[in-house]
């Protein structure tokens, strides 16, 4: 498949070389020539002209408007782009709107410069569904965990908040670690200590699930297991962040623990 790539920095390279290695014809732009890309245009107009599929991989949404710009005359109808660079909401929904010709699509990317180059990267996509499907064996050359959140934005959205959860965890943890350092524990120790406890042993969000997502056997007479079924959140759920576009006046509907993949159901663990 003819694919237009524009942006080859530390995801970007890796990405569009693994594009490359799967077999597909890239048309490969940056600002500065990059090496081992054989079809290399001079303009990022001229790396999408023909391509049924253009990835973007750019700083942020300043960047991401101004290629729309100087791409979107040279976009062939029904084309879908994928834009993995970390955006903001608003700006991937105005673009969703103003180039209704083709399918764009918000697919930021985790797993840093390391997962870009060896395929192992979460993308999380909003738009269209269909599209997403069609070129799900696309996504897959560029990371192992494409999946697919809702609606133009609903990857961004849930970019978001995963970088939010991480810079607060790290904050949180190195006050942490002062504080135990500074009550006389040798910082290794320390950390070992906290590796093998009921937080260090389980990964940070199967935990969370243990405390917002209780199984509806865990308490017989509560009604703490709020399912989709039910419509409403447990009374200490977190609700959506306002700073990344959604509503905070309706009750979002979570899950049953059950049903979110790759967790067992058991009852809520102490610390």
């Amino acid at each position: 498949m003819r694919i237009g790539f524009i942006g080859l920095g530390a995801m970007g390279r890796g990405m569009a070389a693994n594009l490359q290695r799967a077999g597909h014809e890239v048309q490969a732009h940056d600002l500065r020539r990059v090496e081992g890309f054989p079809d290399w245009k001079p303009t990022a107009a001229e790396a999408v002209r023909g391509c049924e599929v253009v990835f973007t991989s750019l700083p942020g949404p300043k960047e991401v408007d101004a290629i729309s710009r100087e791409i979107r005359s040279s976009l062939k109808d029904g084309a879908a782009w994928f834009d993995l660079s970390t955006n903001s909401p608003e700006v991937v929904r105005r673009l969703h709107a103003e180039l209704s010709r083709i399918h764009f699509l918000d697919a930021p990317v985790s797993g840093g410069k390391a997962g870009a180059e060896s395929g192992k990267l979460a993308i999380w996509v909003g738009g269209d569904r269909a599209a997403f499907e069609k070129h799900l064996h696309v996504l897959k050359a560029i990371g192992d965990q494409p999946l697919y959140i809702g609606p133009i934005g609903a990857g961004t959205v849930a970019k978001l908040a995963h970088n939010c959860a991480s810079f607060a965890i790290q904050a949180a943890l190195a006050e942490i670690f002062t504080l135990g350092v500074k009550g006389g524990v040798e910082p290794l120790a320390l950390f070992r200590a906290l590796r093998q406890g009921a937080s260090g042993r389980k990964r940070t969000f199967d935990r969370l699930a243990d405390f917002y997502l209780p199984s509806r056997s865990s308490s017989p007479k509560s009604s703490a297991c709020r399912c989709a079924s039910a419509g409403s959140p447990t009374r200490s759920s977190p609700r959506p962040c306002a700073a990344a576009g959604a509503s905070t006046t309706a009750a979002p509907r979570w899950p049953c623990r059950k049903s979110v993949p790759g967790l067992r159901p058991g009852s809520r663990r102490s610390a």
